[in-house]
């Protein structure tokens, strides 16, 4: 039998150098191997369906008994995906609209510098009968038999369930989120009530989550003048502490647009999932990649991948070629 023509490597490399198009067949034109584009796409064909190649390089980037893990989904846009399949309609941040795309969950390590995915789900549901929050159990019982200590797990208000919080009491670990305005809590013994009608000080408050026990919530107020509620297990967190940690947990953010604008992880121009989900780990390892150089070198993500470019550039700007013609 012979060897496969192009190799994970190739393929990530692709993605890293890639500028706007991020398909097979574009992988064909520039491969300075001339590997045809089916060898691309048989490659994202005979992959194994798992995280572990992802966690085998991230595990090189994080420090196992330090940092914050940080929980939080995003939806790989697919406007024009009818027949892709893993798409389905979420909810948008970036559009602020219920839109077609692929839900990715992702579970990454951070120590307030470096931003590393240790492991994701795709959110398939008539596919594997999973739900979101079971993802999220399954990443966070992976992340303890991977021996990971974290100083805290942040996560949004719908991975807030009891389930889940039971969970990561269980495996010994403190908690940070932000809670929904109906939660019901207790402050006094007097009865619960939802957690928006307490006067909580700045200070942060103690009381007793329904269903849970004893958690501190804290309020903030957005600069549009919305309150937000946040609640953690880890009840000797001052306000300052908090704050810090509340900063760290938006790098998620940074981060899902990273994915999406620097190694094309919702720009695969495949149709079965299979190709899909492979894509996507894929790129997450070509981002390892980026976020490795920038911690080395001080470049950002966005500057490395143009420096790719800026040499041939150069080199055309020194010897154009497209040129009107001469009389």
């Amino acid at each position: 039998m012979n060897a496969p023509r192009v190799t994970e490597s190739d393929y990530i490399q692709f993605l890293i150098a890639a500028q706007r198009v991020y398909s097979c067949v574009e992988a064909e034109r520039v491969s300075p191997e001339a590997a045809a584009h089916d060898a691309y796409t048989r490659l994202l064909s005979r992959l194994p369906p798992d995280t572990e190649a992802l966690w085998e390089e991230a595990r090189e980037l994080v420090e196992l008994n330090k940092g914050v893990l940080i929980l939080d989904d995003s939806t790989l846009d697919k406007p024009y995906g009818k027949a892709i399949e893993l798409v389905t309609r979420h909810w948008s941040g970036k559009h602020h609209a219920v839109v077609r795309g692929i839900n990715l969950e992702s579970l990454v390590w951070s120590d307030g510098e470096k931003i590393v995915p240790i492991d994701c789900r795709v959110y398939a549901k008539a596919e594997d009968q999973q739900t979101k929050n079971d993802h999220a159990r399954t990443m966070f019982t992976i992340a303890k038999e991977r021996s990971f200590t974290p100083d805290l797990v942040m996560f949004d208000s719908w991975y807030a369930s009891l389930a889940n919080l039971k969970q990561l009491r269980s495996q010994g670990w403190a908690w940070l989120c932000r809670l929904k305005s109906n939660r019901l809590v207790d402050p006094d013994n007097t009865g619960n009530r939802a957690v928006t009608e307490l006067d909580i000080p700045e200070v942060g408050l103690q009381v007793h989550l329904k269903g849970y026990g004893f958690i501190k919530v804290f309020r903030t107020v957005t600069p549009h003048g919305d309150a937000q509620h946040w609640a953690t297990s880890k009840l000797e967190l001052t306000f300052e502490q908090f704050g810090v940690y509340a900063k760290q947990a938006w790098r998620i953010e940074t981060y899902h647009r990273a994915i999406k604008q620097t190694v094309g992880i919702e720009k695969a121009q495949v149709r079965s999932g299979v190709k899909q989900r492979n894509h996507i780990l894929l790129a997450l390892r070509a981002f390892l990649r980026l976020e490795s150089h920038r911690l080395q070198t001080g470049i950002s993500w966005y500057q490395a991948k143009f420096d790719i470019v800026r040499g041939a550039i150069h080199d055309y700007l020194a010897h154009p070629a497209i040129l009107l013609p001469t009389a």
